[in-house]
């Protein structure tokens, strides 16, 4: 986390001082800017945080629109296939990017066919159950899930980091429990509703839940513990080092589009994360920021890692 701090601070700080110019010629009509998820999940709850910052700062609407389905690539492809002229963008995350390339057969490549703008934040997954559950605190949740019968466990799409966490944690134990997936934020009702056993959210998903005692959260996903919930131990700490499996989100933009549009988004995304700090903080987000090339770097470091585990969850992952 202090890695992402130190490269907020320092994009925003060269944010302040780039030249105006190319926001004069950039965006010359509203900007529709896609969601590969349903609405009210946290690449959704994300994405409006900036845009109406960017619609502010840049004279131009940024619309959001939902384009679920099939784990983020039907989203994704439309933007693939969309003018590359700054007025299409996507804010997608790990699964869609990262993941699915591994995972499924795709027409198209998300790390050739998309231009990386700027990583908004980082997201840890948070294993969460009913009330109902008779597990109350991580230690009791793996001793639960050794005996019990049948369990399952939702998700917001095959290939998404909430599923690949779920699985790579049954893998690790041992066990067998059934995999639903879902489109987006739906995966969470059920789960309310005692009809799931457990998931991986992101935080933001699911904090209001938490917090309202809807929802019993149990451990965090990452290798460190989240900002938000200091309060969870990471699966690492638990048991099982090594365990890390978090979510990020960023702007990505059609191959070919023009420099000087990449430049105006990340300028402005940089300038909008310190006076959204508090906010993604508090529901569980992390601001990360810092350059295009920055997050080409981090997401094929990333494509690499889930390319490894996919080869080898991929014969059961669905």
């Amino acid at each position: 986390m202090n890695t992402a701090r130190a490269l907020l601070a320092s994009a925003a700080l060269a944010g302040a001082c780039a030249a105006p110019l190319a926001a004069a010629d950039y965006p010359d009509r509203p900007v529709k800017v896609i969601v590969a998820f349903s609405p009210g999940g946290t690449t959704d709850t994300l994405t409006r945080s900036v845009t109406n910052v960017l619609t502010q700062k840049l004279g131009q609407p940024f619309v959001v629109e939902n384009k679920p389905g099939a784990g983020g690539n039907i989203g994704t492809e439309y933007v693939v296939r969309a003018a590359a002229d700054g007025h299409t963008l996507i804010v997608n995350s790990v699964g869609p990017i990262a993941v699915n390339p591994s995972l499924n057969k795709l027409p198209y490549s998300p790390l050739a066919d998309l231009v990386p703008m700027v990583q908004i934040a980082t997201v840890p997954n948070v294993l969460v159950v009913p009330p109902s559950s008779p597990a109350k605190d991580i230690q009791g949740f793996l001793k639960y899930v050794k005996t019990a019968r049948q369990l399952n466990y939702s998700s917001t799409g095959v290939g998404t980091s909430s599923h690949l966490s779920s699985y790579m944690l049954m893998d690790e134990l041992g066990v067998n429990a059934t995999h639903v997936p879902y489109k987006g934020a739906d995966a969470v009702n059920d789960l309310l509703a005692g009809r799931i056993d457990f998931m991986f959210a992101t935080i933001p998903s699911v904090i209001g839940h938490i917090r309202a005692g809807k929802l019993r959260a149990l451990a965090v996903s990452t290798s460190q513990r989240s900002a938000t919930l200091p309060e969870l131990p990471t699966i690492a700490e638990s048991g099982y080092p090594g365990f890390d499996a978090g979510s990020w989100f960023g702007f990505f933009a059609p191959k070919g589009t023009p420099q000087q549009v990449v430049d105006v988004v990340n300028r402005e995304v940089n300038a909008a994360l310190p006076g959204l700090n508090e906010q993604m903080l508090r529901e569980g987000a992390e601001p990360v920021g810092g350059t295009a090339g920055q997050f080409s770097a981090f997401i094929q470091r990333e494509h690499d890692k889930w390319a490894v585990l996919v080869r080898k969850f991929a014969p059961q992952a669905h």
